[in-house]
């Protein structure tokens, strides 16, 4: 009996009637990668167990002797998506020059193969990686030690990385006392890749055309949630029947943004409010016109740019 496809993303991960998934090496987004030198990188292991490296990124000419750490999770709802990808190189390169600051792009184990809470717990791996780096006076990596700021540290994710960044916020709390000498100062979630049983507005009536569009995000829910889950899951609706409470937790700042045309829209933009309802130190910004993954798709348009100045202001307040 021939096996058929059964579910497909973006043309590098095919999932088959028998079980078995096929994974292209080449990126979705096959564009140039714009180095030019003004910024350095490598890539280092950060959990030798699972084979998961993250790229370190930074400015060739510092001007302040040590710099904020900006962490920067990939999308790809937690199916596909890598820190090798020519959209997530370029990104970083421009946040390191742009933001004056050492990013960390980690990769994360992706679904189906590692359903959540994989990804999620991979997270939490590249936050105690630096704060093993930090307490490290034998080998210090000198890479990062000479310029790093541990205690300035920005946690932000795209889409599935957002997603990951609000669990890291939630789980580490206010003051991330855990990582400490490491202090998280602040979040920034981008797009947050939430869901749940309940349809929203946005979600119902987004175009068949949408990058993001509503098969695709099913799709992704469908293959990355624990088998026999639904999208109420704690992990993927923060406000579900059976999701903690957030009222009561004490978070860091928190920087939520979203594309008006975005499916996301709605659930991005409950989430902002229901926690600056609940007293949380949320700063919520609603770019008009633009799709999910605008930044990234067009980082040099006139919204990305405004973006990068709203993320540098965050950083220079917190």
């Amino acid at each position: 009996m021939s096996k058929t496809i059964v579910d497909e993303c973006r043309g590098v991960l095919h999932v088959y009637s028998d079980g078995s998934i096929v994974r292209k090496l080449n990126p979705a987004f096959n564009i140039p990668v714009e180095e030019n030198g003004t910024v350095l990188w490598k890539d280092v292991v950060f959990d030798s167990a699972n084979n998961l490296q993250l790229r370190l990124y930074k400015p060739a000419n510092t001007i302040n002797s040590k710099l904020p750490i900006f962490y920067y999770i990939h999308g790809g709802g937690f199916c596909i998506g890598s820190r090798t990808w020519p959209n997530c190189q370029n990104y970083c390169f421009k946040l390191a020059l742009e933001l004056q600051v050492v990013v960390v792009a980690p990769d994360y184990r992706l679904a189906p193969e590692n359903r959540m809470p994989s990804a999620i717990e991979d997270g939490f791996m590249a936050v105690k990686w630096l704060q093993e780096e930090a307490l490290s006076s034998t080998e210090p990596d000198p890479w990062l030690s000479h310029v790093a700021d541990f205690s300035r540290v920005f946690i932000s994710g795209d889409s599935a990385g957002g997603n990951i960044a609000h669990d890291l916020a939630v789980r580490l709390g206010f003051g991330s006392a855990e990582l400490a000498p490491v202090r998280v100062r602040g979040y920034v979630l981008l797009a947050p890749f939430f869901g749940g049983t309940v349809r929203t507005k946005s979600e119902a009536e987004g175009p068949n055309d949408a990058f993001l569009n509503l098969e695709l995000i099913d799709r992704y829910w469908r293959l990355s949630i624990p088998i026999g889950e639904n999208t109420d899951h704690p992990l993927v609706n923060p406000f579900g029947p059976h999701s903690k409470s957030l009222k009561e937790i004490d978070l860091d700042p928190i920087l939520v943004v979203v594309g008006e045309n975005d499916l996301l829209k709605d659930r991005v933009e409950d989430y902002a409010t229901r926690l600056k309802n609940w007293g949380k130190n949320i700063e919520y910004v609603e770019f008009k016109g633009q799709q999910h993954g605008f930044f990234t798709i067009d980082p040099n348009s006139q919204p990305s740019k405004e973006l990068m100045l709203i993320i540098k202001q965050f950083i220079e307040k917190n």
